[in-house]
């Protein structure tokens, strides 16, 4: 399974949208809602994009959203595309690779994830300030695209920095508790054992099931990352409860209003 040619997709989407957008959201597991809101909002169908595959994660409802953020044209994605869902890595960060060739370079990347520190409770939202790739695959596998970029991008600084300290400095000021860290990538869909979540706590903050790839593959066309991960539950490392879909959401929606203020803060601030 391919994808597509992510040259013509941008093209067919300049066709439909009125404007080349700003920005560029990815919303994850229970945060989708975030853009049923947007003004002036059109909505297109995953289905109907060509190159683009079917989004079959809980929660997410697989639209490209085209509105209006402050003043400001950006494209959301409502649920993203998970290779635990069988689908091929380059399917995965093909939505990524078509937000590039839009002409579009920051991308606001959203997702939930289970806490591997007791002090990153359930519902608390985190800022991603680097991360690590146990997915057992990089997105860049293969023969490169030199009109996206080099063979070899460095992964220095990953996480813009500057958009991070703007985030913090917003958190601040609104007086939302925020919380900075590593994140984790495993393939899933399985959550992780009790083992696994004591050796991802020496090494990391948050564990989560997306992300990475994306975030590698817009490195890799050079676009600018700014990422904030929902803790929606503890890892096996705190307790032996099994983990329901219904308190992923529930944690989720809990941190959802927050976050809205945040991005919507970053945003207007930025130029």
């Amino acid at each position: 399974m391919m994808a597509g040619n992510y040259g013509e997709t941008a093209r067919w989407l300049l066709q439909q949208l009125p404007e080349v957008p700003r920005y560029a959201i990815i919303l994850g597991t229970g945060l989708s809602g975030m853009a049923d809101n947007v003004p002036n909002a059109m909505i297109i169908p995953y289905e109907t994009i060509p190159g683009f595959v079917r989004s079959t994660a809980p929660e997410h409802k697989g639209n490209l959203v085209f509105g209006y953020m402050e003043g400001k044209p950006v494209l959301m994605m409502q649920g993203r595309f998970h290779y635990y869902e069988g689908y091929a890595i380059e399917q995965v960060i093909f939505p990524v690779r078509v937000i590039s060739a839009l002409g579009i370079h920051d991308l606001i990347v959203t997702n939930a994830s289970g806490s591997l520190k007791k002090h990153l409770l359930p519902g608390s939202i985190v800022i991603i300030n680097d991360h690590i790739n146990f997915m057992g695959i990089n997105p860049l596998r293969g023969l490169n695209d030199g009109l996206l970029g080099e063979r070899f991008p460095s992964m220095n600084q990953l996480y813009d920095p500057t958009y991070s300290r703007r985030v913090k400095d917003i958190a601040r000021t609104l007086h939302i508790d925020i919380q900075e860290g590593v994140y984790i990538a495993v393939s899933g869909p399985s959550l992780e054992t009790k083992a696994e979540c004591a050796f991802f706590a020496q090494i990391a903050d948050v564990v989560g099931m997306s992300t990475v790839p994306e975030v590698i593959a817009a490195r890799h066309c050079g676009i600018k990352v700014m990422a904030l991960s929902v803790v929606t539950n503890y890892s096996n490392l705190f307790h032996d409860e099994s983990h329901s879909q219904e308190e992923i959401r529930h944690n989720a929606a809990k941190a959802s209003q927050q976050l809205k203020l945040l991005i919507e803060s970053f945003i207007r601030l930025s130029k």
